[in-house]
C-alpha cells in the first residue's frame, strides 16, 4: 500500500529529484485543518501510486525547507515537478480540489 512519505530538511532536495511529481504537505501535530488533509493525503497516496509520490513535511521540525518555499500558513500542499513547484494550495479543502489540481501536472495513468 502506497502511504506519505515523511520527508525532512536533509532528505527534501533528493526526494524531489528521484521522482518526477511530488506532493507535499506542509503540516504540524498541533494544526487542526492539517489533520483534516492528513487522510486525503493518504487515499491520494494510494490512488496516484506509480505517478505521485505524497511527502509530508512538518513545519515545526524542518523549518529551512518550510521556509525556502515561502510556506506562510499550514496546510500548504505543494505539487513539484521536475523539482519545481506548479501547484500550490493552501489550507484544507475536499478532495476533488486535489484532483483537479493533480489531474492538470499528472499524466492519467496508463
Amino acid at each position: 500500500m502506497a502511504k506519505p512519505i515523511e520527508v525532512n530538511d536533509a532528505n527534501f532536495e533528493s526526494v524531489l529529484k528521484e521522482n518526477q511529481f511530488v506532493l507535499v504537505d506542509f503540516w504540524a501535530e498541533w494544526c487542526g485543518p492539517c489533520r483534516m488533509v492528513a487522510p486525503v493525503m493518504e487515499e491520494l497516496a494510494k490512488e496516484y501510486a506509480g505517478r505521485v509520490t505524497v511527502a509530508k513535511l512538518d513545519v515545526d521540525e524542518n523549518p529551512q525547507t518550510a521556509m525556502k518555499y515561502r510556506v506562510m500558513s499550514i496546510p500548504t500542499i505543494i505539487l513539484f515537478k521536475n523539482g519545481q513547484p506548479v501547484e500550490v494550495m493552501v489550507g484544507a479543502a475536499p478532495k476533488s480540489n486535489f484532483v483537479a489540481r493533480l489531474n492538470k501536472h499528472v499524466p492519467v495513468s496508463a
